[in-house]
């Protein structure tokens, strides 16, 4: 269950449907008899009761940061390319600029995603120009979804192939990614993290779902940056169509989301050995937005480790 937008959702089950279907044609065309893991439905372990308080939007409609390449239907798509090497030396130069403050091991350090959560969001705040009115005190907000499936109290059963995600969110006034030290940022993306996956947190956005409501969410204002990681959903490895492994994957263009604002960061491609422990990151911008966004990608490969 996409415990989002109920469009969102109807969009997801489709497309979960849809993809159960095909591999369930795939099995049988491969010439097995049945699945090795079964399928599991059992929807209702997540619907929840309607609540007095559901979940309100956390970014009001006056103070939302704007663009001037908004809006507009000139929309171009990229795929930029992160090397290991370039995302290990970033983590590092956070750790040693936090100090013994966080008590920072290579253990515990920041993680690939917190760290490149925290650099795509001021690369886009800066290529959309938000807010170019001058308006210093718009605002801005990263969403983030986080997969709680390992931190539900009820567990779901093994095969349960149903979303279990909760959206977390940073805002900031819109000059802020830029004068705040990046460090900053990724502190406040690792502390909605870990309240999204608070139990009571979960169970909010599960009960809100049952509950009418009327919110409306502006990503056309280029202000929210909504953020996915497919790194980890065994896409390149575990999956098989019945002609072997998948060596790349992509998400559809923007369209099919309807929101211009979302982000992916994907696994590398298994075609292309130089980007082996790295990632690529997926952007739709207006296409007068996306030169700079590349110019902030491409730097990250400059970033030198704290002398």
């Amino acid at each position: 269950m996409a415990m989002t937008s109920k469009s969102h959702n109807a969009l997801r089950s489709i497309f979960l449907l849809k993809m159960n279907l095909e591999t369930n044609t795939l099995w049988f065309s491969s010439g097995k008899t049945k699945p090795s893991v079964k399928p599991v439905w059992e929807r209702e372990r997540l619907v929840g009761t309607i609540t007095t308080q559901p979940l309100q939007y956390p970014m009001g409609s006056a103070c939302v940061a704007v663009s001037p390449f908004l809006p507009t239907t000139d929309f171009s798509h990229e795929c930029s390319k992160v090397d290991s090497e370039s995302t290990a030396r970033l983590k590092m130069s956070l750790m040693e600029e936090s100090g013994n403050e966080e008590c920072m091991t290579k253990k515990k350090g920041f993680t690939t995603f917190e760290t490149l959560a925290a650099y795509i969001w001021r690369s886009r705040a800066r290529a959309l120009k938000l807010s170019y009115d001058g308006e210093t005190n718009h605002q801005t907000m990263l969403n983030i979804v986080v997969g709680v499936r390992p931190h539900l109290l009820d567990p779901l059963p093994r095969g349960y192939y149903g979303n279990t995600i909760v959206e977390a969110y940073v805002m900031l006034t819109v000059r802020e990614p830029n004068v705040r030290a990046l460090l900053e940022v990724v502190k406040l993306i690792r502390k909605s993290k870990k309240v999204a996956i608070n139990s009571n947190y979960i169970r909010h956005p599960i009960d809100s779902m049952e509950t009418p409501k009327s919110v409306k969410y502006n990503y056309e204002s280029g202000a929210i940056t909504i953020l996915m990681d497919w790194r980890h959903l065994g896409l390149l490895e575990n999956v098989d169509f019945g002609w072997k492994e998948l060596v790349n994957t992509m998400p559809s263009p923007r369209d099919i989301y309807g929101s211009m604002g979302l982000c992916t960061i994907l696994p590398p491609s298994n075609l292309d050995p130089s980007t082996s422990g790295g990632a690529r990151v997926y952007v739709s911008l207006p296409s007068s937005a996306m030169p700079k966004f590349k110019e902030e990608m491409k730097a990250l490969t400059s970033i030198k480790k704290s002398s």
